[in-house]
């Protein structure tokens, strides 16, 4: 039983190895690309013309960053069965394994609040173009 668990272990571990180029890659694009993207977002422009630009392209680099997430999420779905090794000889895998799940899960989380603000502000600059159309509307009325 010992042995065949220690094979297990082997299997796993080479496994890993090739499951490792996945992270890699991944963690990389992380960090190059999405993390100075995902901070561009912070500051917001004041118009709603400029904000509409800056949803556009964030829309286009969410489709990249969300395919980015659901690659390192497969890759960690792979490594599933990690959590039934607590071998020593396994311990620095599963905390390289740990180090790209919160990586992972940290800019995935990031990803979709920046998503919701984007949104949730255009909608809200939307809303103000229209009450101050309206007002203006009114106010020519009253004019008139």
């Amino acid at each position: 039983m010992l042995s065949n668990k220690r094979i297990q272990e082997l299997e796993l571990v080479m496994e890993f190895e090739k499951v490792e180029e996945r992270f890699k890659e991944v963690s990389s694009w992380i960090e190059n690309v999405g993390r100075k993207r995902l901070k561009e977002t912070i500051n917001l422009d004041d118009s709603l013309e400029m904000l509409l630009q800056a949803q556009k392209q964030f829309r286009e680099f969410d489709l990249i960053a969300s395919e980015y997430c659901r690659r390192g999420q497969e890759a960690l779905k792979k490594m599933d069965r990690w959590e039934d090794f607590s071998s020593v000889d396994v311990h620095s895998y599963r905390i390289k394994l740990q180090t790209y799940k919160d990586q992972l899960e940290e800019f995935c989380t990031q990803l979709d609040k920046n998503r919701h603000r984007i949104c949730e502000t255009v909608r809200l600059y939307e809303f103000f173009d229209k009450v101050r159309q309206d007002i203006c509307g009114t106010e020519e009325g009253v004019k008139s």
